[in-house]
């Protein structure tokens, strides 16, 4: 085995080892967190962000019972050019053993959508910060979509299911909190303009997290 293989072996053991310990000290404390409320109930969420015009949709029961979320938004908002964002936002007060978080990548193939990439987008904020989010492009039969997502709570902005899970552990055994959202933002991509439609959506984003603030606790 060559040395750079070697080293790869070592990393890859770790790693593992990190998120085996991670798992067994989440299973441990995932009841211990306290119920944490949102600022404000997402009932009262804008329905005017920027030019963005949005109306309020809702799931099923069946599906909210599912993914077991405390409070929500789902809302469609359209601009001027009649582009648009379906934006969702589960907020949880705390996450135990069968009312956790969601991924995307759970459950949007289980709809019809294949995931042909993904990746990680720079947006840049109003207060000249960046923060990091991770981009999904679907695609069924001739249509094709964007998703932009990330989880946001107790002062965190991830991108990764795997760090989520890493500070969900590190903040119940030191904050004694698990409460936290997932920020979820769909737009179809028209006339194969992908460029433009990750454009207009992070522009979005950047209006969204101030709003963002109002709502979940950091």
């Amino acid at each position: 085995m060559s040395e750079t293989k070697a080293r790869l072996s070592i990393k890859n053991a770790l790693i593992a080892a990190v998120l085996m310990m991670a798992t067994f000290t989440y299973l441990k404390f995932m009841g211990h967190g306290t119920e944490v409320q949102p600022l404000q109930p997402f009932s009262t969420f804008p329905k005017q962000i920027g030019e963005w015009t949005g109306k309020e949709q809702f799931f099923s029961e069946e599906i909210y019972t599912a993914v077991g979320v405390d409070d929500s938004a789902l809302i469609t908002y359209i601009n001027p050019l009649n582009e648009s964002i379906q934006l969702y936002i589960g907020y949880y007060k705390s996450q135990r053993k069968g009312d956790m978080i969601h991924s995307p990548k759970n459950c949007m193939p289980g709809s019809g959508w294949e995931i042909i990439s993904e990746s990680l987008e720079d947006v840049d904020l109003k207060d000249g910060k960046i923060i990091n989010i991770i981009k999904l492009i679907l695609e069924k039969g001739a249509e094709k979509q964007i998703v932009l997502y990330w989880f946001h709570g107790r002062g965190h902005i991830i991108n990764s299911e795997y760090k989520q899970k890493i500070y969900l552990v590190m903040d119940s055994i030191f904050k004694n909190r698990t409460d936290d959202s997932f920020v979820r933002l769909i737009s179809p991509v028209v006339d194969n303009k992908e460029e433009d439609t990750l454009a207009y959506m992070k522009q979005f984003t950047k209006n969204l997290l101030p709003v963002l603030d109002i709502y979940i606790p950091k």
